[in-house]
């Protein structure tokens, strides 16, 4: 029996060694690695069939590795592709939710003009005939100046209306008076006692407030859509710095090299990348809710006493109301002008006018019911149209703050939350143990990830920054019911990018609207208000003041 236990234990032997071989072979293996690689369009001789010396690897953990030199070079550029293509995600929506309620508003409040300006004319030729297509430039005009505030903001809403029944009254005086005759001088004289004399009523008065705070509001909260979208278009433009790039490699790639191709990043891990490769767009967050607050404000108000929709449905109403006013108080506006410019002189003998009663406007209009309101090419109502953008405001409030969360919630970049000791660390499959950084740059000095200086501000978000500040500035403007001073300037907003984000030529894009407007008074007065850690606040100041030279440079 003894002559057959050595031939026995050497053939056990053999067996369990040749198990063994086959396991170690086995685990070398980088075939899963390799079809992964080649999946991706590279090319597989760029990848070894067993793991190899990792000495030639310059980010990712050394050692016996399935990475090849060229492998971990291209996994680089691909990572940065990965990073970019999910952080577009996020910023593509947004941006898209701001454009197309930016087109809605746009195209609601262009067709309500339209409409109030063919309502008018229908109804005016209807009761007012031959006498008011005579007159109907003046109302053209009117409309004209109302469309060029909205479009352009160019006008003075005030002084455009005072001119406005100035010469309606010059146009009513002659009518009423029509056996007169009136010089060009002796009309101007009339005009100025358009305040006085009060010859309309008191609709001048009150349809110049409406009309002001309306259109102001209206206008303001179209161009803050407008703002918004470019604000995340632009800081969207961006190239992650070589650090960040180093990071994403380690992050998500890495992993790969070890074998670990299923192991998906550690969740904290996967923050504090993204804290650091998203750092500056981390700062918008201050300026950004302060400016998604304000609209917010400018939004209550469009619901309530600054709805542009009822003040235009009835203007015919309320400009027909004021001619009535006038006729009626016709003998004693005549009466006290006479007074004032001197008597008239008579026509001459012999030649035809009109009487008064053949001149007089004789009859009203009834106002629009609800129903009866125009439908316009919005398809909608504003207060729908208000309340669906008040909850895309809100969702959008703390976006910047959120985003390097938002990213690490795919799942194609990290694992869950609770699968904290079956994740890739950076090092191997372990659980993270450092820390979750804070947002934006001030915090970066301490991210165990990605090396940020921290000392320099992307010059494109401080820009952004900027055109927050002035178009909240604007808008608690308009909420108060004053009037805004718009400057549209040169595309200078733009730059080449700042760090890390989505691709602008990605975007959806629905308008074309410059975000960096003229920062005039207002934004220094809220210079004090900026959201920059103290760190960065001597520097900042420094900058600003830079940005302030350069923008006054380009405001036209």
């Amino acid at each position: 029996m003894a002559r057959f236990g050595l031939p026995a234990f050497l053939c056990t032997l053999a067996v369990l060694s040749a198990a063994l071989l086959a396991a170690e072979l086995k685990s070398k293996s980088c075939s899963e690695v390799r079809r992964l690689y080649v999946s991706k369009g590279f090319n597989k001789n760029d990848a070894p069939l067993h793991e190899i010396n990792g000495d030639h690897l310059k980010i990712c953990p050394q050692g016996s590795t399935c990475c090849s030199q060229e492998m971990e070079e291209k996994y680089s550029l691909q990572s940065k592709d990965d990073f970019k293509s999910v952080v577009s995600e996020q910023c593509n929506h947004l941006q898209a939710v701001f454009a197309s309620r930016y087109k809605k508003f746009d195209e609601f409040f262009k067709e309500l003009l339209e409409n109030a300006e063919k309502s008018l004319n229908d109804m005016f030729v209807k009761t007012y005939g031959h006498l008011y297509m005579q007159n109907s430039e003046l109302f053209k005009d009117l409309f004209v100046e109302l469309k060029r505030y909205y479009v352009v903001g160019n006008v003075n809403l005030e002084e455009m209306l005072n001119d406005f029944w100035a010469r309606l009254l010059e146009r009513m005086f002659r009518l009423v008076n029509s056996q007169y005759h009136f010089t060009d001088e002796y009309l101007e004289c009339v005009s100025k006692y358009t305040e006085q004399l009060k010859p309309f009523g008191d609709v001048p008065r009150k349809l110049k407030l409406q009309v002001t705070r309306a259109f102001v509001a209206a206008r303001t909260f179209a161009q803050g859509l407008a703002v918004a979208g470019d604000v995340v278009s632009k800081v969207s433009v961006v190239n992650p710095t070589a650090q960040c790039t180093h990071a994403l490699l380690k992050m998500i790639y890495c992993s790969h090299c070890r074998g670990l191709v299923t192991v998906k990043p550690c969740y904290n891990y996967c923050s504090n990348i993204m804290r650091g490769c998203l750092a500056n767009q981390g700062d918008l967050d201050f300026e950004w809710n302060n400016f998604i607050d304000a609209m917010l404000m400018v939004a209550e108000r469009l619901e309530g006493p600054f709805n542009i929709e009822s003040v235009m449905d009835p203007i015919d109403v309320k400009i027909s109301d004021a001619i009535m006013n006038m006729q009626d108080n016709s003998v004693q506006v005549s009466q006290k002008v006479f007074q004032g410019c001197g008597p008239p002189k008579p026509l001459p003998a012999g030649r035809i006018s009109r009487s008064i009663s053949e001149s007089a406007f004789s009859a009203r209009f009834r106002p629009h019911h609800p129903e009866e309101r125009p439908t316009t090419a919005a398809g909608t109502s504003l207060d729908r149209l208000v309340t669906d953008v008040k909850e895309k405001l809100k969702q959008a409030k703390k976006f910047w703050s959120s985003l390097p969360s938002n990213v690490c919630n795919d799942e194609r970049m990290a694992a869950g939350n609770g699968n904290e000791d079956d994740c890739w660390n950076g090092k191997g499959k372990s659980r993270y143990l450092f820390a979750v950084t804070g947002n934006g740059l001030a915090n970066q000095g301490n991210n165990p990830e990605v090396q940020v200086d921290t000392s320099k501000p992307d010059i494109l978000i401080l820009r952004q920054i900027m055109a927050l500040r002035v178009m909240t500035s604007k808008m608690k403007n308009a909420y108060n019911g004053n009037d805004v001073d718009f400057f549209d300037i040169s595309d200078e907003s733009s730059g080449e990018g700042s760090g890390s984000g989505c691709e602008y030529q990605q975007c959806p894009s629905e308008f074309d609207y410059n975000a960096t407007d003229h920062a005039g008074k207002s934004a220094n007065e809220k210079a004090d208000s900026a959201g920059v850690r103290p760190g960065a606040q001597a520097y900042l100041l420094t900058v600003f003041c830079i940005l302030f030279l350069v923008m006054q440079r380009e405001w036209r």
